[in-house]
């Protein structure tokens, strides 16, 4: 394990709207407020066509290639997920988000492109006081959170 501290800073009530892209919109506001850190919990709908990175091809494999699932048709959804800086300073959100119609729940990280549908309520939680960001691992090929 690793870890280190932060404090709560400023909080964001946001209310995302019918298209926009999940992970632009968030990262934007992030840039645009200098969001460094934060973490957030988000509810509202996903759009039929969004697409969420839903596990790795292997569990196990030395290099992950991730899988893609596309959503046929509009969604109830709920996410969390956390904004870090990437290597360059740029914040990079890491949200989960579980997508559900009827009896079926697709879940997965939001990266590919989540649509909204109507309206996604975000509340976002400024964390300060820390250098955490997300280096690249060249073994796994993909960004992992440094405290």
């Amino acid at each position: 394990m690793k870890y280190s501290t932060a404090s709560l800073g400023r909080i964001f009530v946001v209310r995302l709207e019918d298209g926009d892209v999940v992970h632009e919109e968030i990262e934007r506001l992030a840039r645009q407020e200098n969001i460094k850190a934060a973490a957030l919990i988000a509810l509202g709908g996903a759009d039929s066509g969004s697409k969420l990175i839903v596990g790795p091809e292997e569990g196990r494999a030395a290099r992950i290639h991730p899988m893609e699932a596309i959503l046929e048709n509009v969604h109830e959804a709920v996410g969390v997920g956390t904004i870090f800086p990437d290597e360059a300073g740029n914040p990079t959100l890491h949200m989960h988000t579980a997508c559900g119609r009827q009896t079926n729940t697709v879940t997965g990280c939001v990266r590919k492109g989540v649509k909204v549908w109507h309206i996604l309520e975000v509340v976002i939680f400024e964390l300060t006081g820390t250098r955490a960001a997300r280096r690249l691992d060249e073994k796994l090929g993909f960004m992992l959170l440094e405290p």
